[in-house]
């Protein structure tokens, strides 16, 4: 193995739907201890599916744009190059101010198969 490995994001497979743009780099990596994913949201789409994790931490950095994100059942304002660290157990969720929202999101190591469970309508009001 390369004791580097080089991408560009736009090369990554898109994910997600119209509203939420997703490319998730690890495997383009070949990472084995860190996972890089890149998310844009349309302009005031608030995703209502939230997440969390058995042992994953993660931060994520807000690259342009302007929205909140709800962390279990507090609200946080975010802007351009604010960066939040997660706990695992945390759910969370994105919401996209006026302009839209990019963000980065960065993963430690995660248990083999993944440890992330889905909170279904999690952020309806």
């Amino acid at each position: 193995m390369s004791a580097y490995t080089k991408i560009n994001f736009k090369d990554v497979e898109r994910g997600g739907s119209e509203q939420v743009e997703s490319r998730f780099a690890r495997k383009y990596l070949d990472s084995e201890h860190l996972g890089v994913s890149y998310f844009k949201y349309e302009p005031g789409h608030r995703n209502t599916l939230g997440h969390r994790h058995r042992e994953q931490e993660e931060v994520y950095v807000i690259v342009s744009g302007s929205g909140r994100l709800r962390l279990d059942d507090e609200i946080v304002e975010v802007a351009p190059w604010d960066v939040v660290r997660v706990a695992p157990a945390t759910v969370r969720a994105f919401e996209a101010g006026p302009e839209g929202l990019e963000v980065i999101a960065i993963g430690a190591d995660r248990p083999e198969g993944g440890d992330g469970e889905r909170v279904e309508n999690w952020w309806l009001d």
